[in-house]
């Protein structure tokens, strides 16, 4: 994992490097109009996070984003070096990757689905891992993104919104409860992608048997479990 400047600020605990938010746009891929959220920005001051999204955020696709378990996408802000490198691209800063919560210190395999964090005033639980789609190729004008962004199999975390309240840049991610059953967001990620991880069918047993687990992953793991019997 690549660190830069900013994590020598806050140190090594996880911390809200940036706040990032977009109402719906329209963009031209493949000769047609489309309306996406994926193009965030930073933006200052304090922000309500509420039940369904951060005040300011809007999807524009409801079927497969935003509702109360992808109400808030967070990403490793401790990642992007590596990515400025991969994309040979110096430009990018936090929100390119569509997520709500730059934070750092941010580590998927220490992260269990489950698992509830504090920041500012509100309570986070986190509810699945973010599965890319065509959309980031757009948003970081590379159509090999997607793809290259599941290999990596460190994607961010989802999630439901358990106390609404207020936050801020610099506010620290404290983790408030670990839960019993512990899968973590990077292990359920690439138990599903890597073709070659030994352990697939034991891990998605182990997080069906979570309750906190969104109900779009919990019906991937069952048809999958089905299908291998």
């Amino acid at each position: 994992m690549l660190i830069n400047s900013k994590e020598a600020i806050f140190g090594d605990n996880m911390h809200l490097v940036s706040i990032n938010v977009s109402k719906p746009k329209d963009v031209e891929y493949n000769g047609e109009v489309i309306q996406t959220g994926i193009l965030k920005k930073p933006i200052q001051g304090k922000l309500v996070v509420k039940k369904e999204n951060i005040e300011g955020d809007e999807q524009a696709d409801l079927v497969n984003h935003g509702g109360i378990h992808k109400a808030v996408y967070a990403f490793a802000h401790d990642r992007y070096d590596y990515w400025r490198g991969a994309f040979n691209d110096n430009s990018l800063t936090s929100g390119a990757f569509g997520e709500n919560l730059t934070i750092s210190s941010l580590d998927e395999s220490d992260i269990n689905i489950g698992d509830r964090f504090s920041i500012g005033e509100c309570i986070l639980e986190v509810s699945q891992p973010r599965v890319p789609c065509y959309k980031l190729g757009i948003a970081l004008n590379n159509s090999k993104a997607p793809k290259l962004f599941t290999k990596s199999y460190c994607t961010g975390v989802y999630f439901r919104v358990i106390k609404e309240g207020v936050i801020q840049t610099g506010d620290e991610v404290k983790k408030i409860s670990k839960h019993p059953n512990s899968v973590s967001v990077k292990t359920l990620f690439r138990a599903l992608f890597d073709k070659d991880y030994h352990d697939t069918y034991a891990i998605f047993s182990k997080a069906l048997m979570i309750d906190e687990l969104a109900p779009e992953w919990r019906n991937i793991l069952s048809e999958r479990m089905q299908k291998h019997r």
